[in-house]
């Protein structure tokens, strides 16, 4: 989807819509429109002359222009990503306001007949003759396995156009291919701008009892003195969320979101067979990244103090929680957890796991606070740094869990 009128592409976004000159300057932008089928209530009617120029799929550059196609990568929310830039000289947009109309339609391999049709409208200011430098425009698109034909097309007001075809093919690595992607093989969807919206009901497993999993999750960027969390940080955490919230054999949630260096809990939710996204989109809206409060800044060891309460708290109530999962980017404290604090929380017997996120572990390898703390209690911690190290942790440690759950229940039988 593309922007509405903010400036500067954050990485892991799509469709910002900017001008690249001396001074930056936003290009106010209609949201991107799916263009419904042709004769569906509402649909959308499409210029003749569009249709005309995509179906010849020839290359026109009556408005000069360069289109840079985007090959289509898997992101952490288990989907395909694709999309394109598009740069035009200032100069041929020179003069009084203009109006530019960006049409494209992705067309899966072998189905030319089901064609997807996007479509939108971006408002151009009075520019300067002498304007130097070029405007850039952004879009994107969700696809699922395939290939896909794109055609792409840019008109203004003078009705000179700008237009590109080109191929794509959205696969996974034989070593992934058991990965469970979130889209259909030949889907085609626009990008999906709410992070926080509600997740559909999941269809749980009626053979056996659904795991009950608390989570305590770590909402912070990966530099720890950014002011803000950006999408791509976001992104991971709440897809890592979401693929939880979709395994079939997890059927109750109790979740907290923190914030270490804020030192507080931002959401709590208690005992549900949902996670309850919006509530949790709304609570991040509290962050406070980027500012050092003055108390927090005199005690170096507040962090960790933090740490050591709601874990204390949390694990003294885990008697129907099949495993403690913790989540979060890396998390270096001046210090850590005192080791007999370690040890009581040691006497709950509950399986402990941490979920890693860092983009770059090269850049830092050594094991950070909440790693530490984790160790001596016997827990497993995963690093996520690729969408397949998400997909594949989740899998490995639901079916850990299954697995001991009913040993014990042989056990308990055998017992009996």
């Amino acid at each position: 989807m593309m922007g509405f009128g903010m400036c500067g592409a954050p990485q892991g976004a799509r469709g910002i819509v900017t001008f690249l000159a001396a001074s930056a300057l936003c290009l106010p932008a209609f949201p991107q429109v799916l263009v419904a089928p042709a004769g569906n209530r509402g649909a959308i009617r499409l210029h003749n002359t569009d249709l005309a120029v995509m179906e010849a799929g020839e290359e026109r550059k009556d408005l000069p222009c360069l289109v840079v196609p985007e090959k289509p990568f898997l992101g952490f929310d288990l989907k395909f990503h694709s999309g394109y830039d598009i740069s035009i000289p200032l100069e041929e947009l020179a003069g009084n306001e203009d109006l530019l109309t960006i049409v494209f339609r992705v067309v899966p391999d072998g189905r030319a007949d089901q064609p997807t049709y996007f479509t939108q409208k971006i408002r151009v200011p009075a520019i300067e003759e002498e304007a130097k430098g070029d405007a850039l425009l952004q879009g994107g698109f969700d696809v699922g396995v395939g290939k896909y034909k794109v055609d792409l097309l840019v008109r203004d007001r003078a009705e000179r156009i700008c237009s590109l075809s080109w191929d794509i093919e959205a696969k996974l690595p034989t070593k992934d291919a058991q990965i469970a992607l979130t889209m259909g093989e030949g889907a085609v969807e626009p990008v999906e701008a709410a992070q926080f919206r509600e997740e559909p009901p999941a269809s749980r497993s009626s053979q056996q009892d659904p795991l009950n999993l608390k989570i305590l999750i770590n909402f912070a960027p990966q530099k720890a003195l950014a002011s803000s969390l950006r999408p791509v940080d976001t992104a991971a955490l709440v897809s890592l969320l979401r693929t939880l919230a979709r395994d079939p054999r997890v059927g109750r949630f109790s979740l907290v979101a923190f914030n270490l260096h804020e030192q507080r809990v931002l959401f709590r939710q208690d005992s549900a067979d949902r996670i309850d996204f919006p509530g949790l989109g709304k609570s991040l809206e509290s962050l406070n990244l980027g500012t050092v409060d003055l108390k927090r800044l005199s005690n170096k060891n507040g962090g960790a103090e933090f740490l050591t309460e709601l874990m204390a708290k949390e694990f003294a109530n885990t008697e129907r929680a099949d495993a403690v999962v913790f989540a979060g980017p890396k998390a270096m404290l001046e210090a850590n957890i005192p080791s007999e604090q370690l040890r009581r929380l040691g006497e709950f017997e509950v399986p402990v796991f941490y979920m890693n996120y860092i983009l770059n572990p090269y850049a830092n390898p050594w094991r950070d606070t909440i790693g530490q703390a984790v160790k001596p209690l016997k827990g497993d911690e995963f690093t996520i740094s690729r969408p397949r190290d998400l997909w594949f942790a989740v899998t490995d440690m639901v079916a850990r869990l299954v697995k001991t759950r009913n040993a014990k229940q042989v056990a308990s039988v055998k017992v009996q």
